[in-house]
């Protein structure tokens, strides 16, 4: 299936589409790395300022940690969602449910472009796991 008719694009939205996906992706990459970097900065300061620490200092520190770590897994989470989308763009099944096959609506795919189901799919999906 091609993903001009799943999508009811043409060749020249096809590479929009690439173009799009492509930068947010790489955009995820710089936020990643300046993440990295931070949580990194984060951790000399722990190591280098512990004199003294009490327990509401170790609270906050162990929280501002878990906090960065998360920014850190939600980043990657996001990112390979858009190496996701770009490798179906490639395979030519961008712009098709992963799990009815019909098409997502090119409403849904603007707004969320990494998306793979359609809303029918996605809420049966979320009522099941719910």
């Amino acid at each position: 299936m091609l993903v001009n008719e799943a999508v009811g694009t043409r060749q020249v939205d096809v590479d929009q589409i690439r173009l799009s996906l492509q930068a947010r992706h790489d955009e995820l990459t710089n936020e990643y790395e300046e993440a990295v970097a931070q949580s990194q900065v984060l951790r000399l300061v722990e190591v280098g300022d512990t004199a003294g620490d009490d327990q509401a200092d170790s609270g906050t520190k162990t929280a501002e940690r878990d906090t960065a770590q998360s920014l850190l897994r939600t980043i990657l989470d996001r990112r390979a969602q858009y190496e996701h989308a770009l490798s179906r763009l490639a395979e030519g099944t961008y712009g098709r449910c992963e799990g009815c096959t019909e098409p997502i609506p090119v409403e849904r795919l603007e707004i969320y472009p990494s998306a793979t189901t359609c809303v029918k799919c996605k809420q049966t999906r979320e009522r099941r796991a719910a």
